[in-house]
């Protein structure tokens, strides 16, 4: 019988995870590489998150790439040489092709070498709704799960995974191809907020509109009390990202915490230039587990 190796998790950036976070969980990552201006920011060339906005509030615009086949390759060599099985928690499909492109990357690399085993979990995922998955995962880890356990746990669950969301301006999602021109502009209305979520196929939806910032940063608290079912004693952690508005963050916090006393910790992080090129500034997302999307 193959003996069972030890194994490490990898992931992508569009966790937008803060970076600490990956190194003291060894968590080894791909970066998505985002475009601004005659730029190339990645994982060794990063932008800061305030400036990033601040462009794209002045009106220029990035463009992102998905990580191609030789990326994961490049990714997982050194982990795979050193005797480890990898499981790789992808962003979702129904985004970008970065999935089937690490897909296809695993199954090459396993060509190559019987000893290698690699399992590519789309999450159907993004933001720090891919980052709590990967929390959860790095628990199943830490409780002594195999990476077939563990990989079935994230397959099981991921559409527990809820992202409820709103936007400043759909048009960024628009240029993107993340949601339709009839949406974009149905959404683009004075005054008038767009509130969002990811599907079970991880396609970003337009649910609704709110009048009024404040009442949409509300409707995020709503929207996860109609999602928690089972689940609503059991979030003992959510995570909020934002588009550079720390403060709406916090808002949308005082009121999960008012409503909530099960929560024991509430996260808060930036969203980075890969999904905020879409997303754009003025972006709060909230992360939850539920009984469905």
């Amino acid at each position: 019988m193959k003996k069972s190796r030890e194994y490490v998790i990898t992931t992508e950036n569009t966790c937008d995870m803060p970076y600490s976070f990956y190194e003291e969980n060894g968590v080894e990552y791909s970066y998505l590489p985002c475009t601004m201006g005659d730029i190339v920011y990645n994982k060794e060339n990063d932008i800061d998150p305030k400036e990033f906005y601040d462009r794209m509030r002045n009106g220029t615009m990035p463009t992102t790439s998905q990580v191609n086949i030789e990326d994961a390759k490049k990714l997982w060599r050194p982990i795979l040489e050193k005797g480890y099985d990898i499981l790789h928690l992808s962003f979702s499909s129904g985004l970008s092709g970065t999935y089937n492109n690490c897909f296809l990357a695993a199954k090459e690399l396993m060509e190559e070498n019987s000893q290698y085993k690699i399992l590519v979990v789309d999450t159907l995922c993004a933001s720090m709704g891919q980052g709590l998955l990967l929390w959860k995962a790095l628990e199943q880890k830490r409780e002594g799960r195999s990476i077939d356990e563990t990989a079935s746990w994230v397959e099981y669950h991921k559409k527990n995974l809820c992202h409820v969301f709103t936007v400043d301006d759909l048009m960024h999602l628009h240029r993107g191809g993340r949601v339709s021109k009839v949406s974009a502009v149905l959404g683009t209305v004075i005054n008038v907020k767009p509130m969002l979520h990811v599907d079970d196929e991880g396609h970003l939806i337009l649910l609704s509109k709110e009048r009024g910032r404040k009442r949409a940063l509300q409707s995020l608290v709503s929207m996860m009390d109609e999602r928690l079912g089972s689940y609503r004693d059991k979030n003992d952690v959510i995570y909020i990202s934002h588009g550079d508005c720390e403060e709406d963050a916090l808002y949308v916090k005082n009121l999960l915490q008012k409503k909530y006393a099960s929560i024991k910790k509430i996260e808060i992080n930036t969203i980075g230039s890969t999904i905020g090129a879409h997303a754009g500034p003025g972006t709060v997302a909230m992360f939850f587990m539920g009984d469905q999307r």
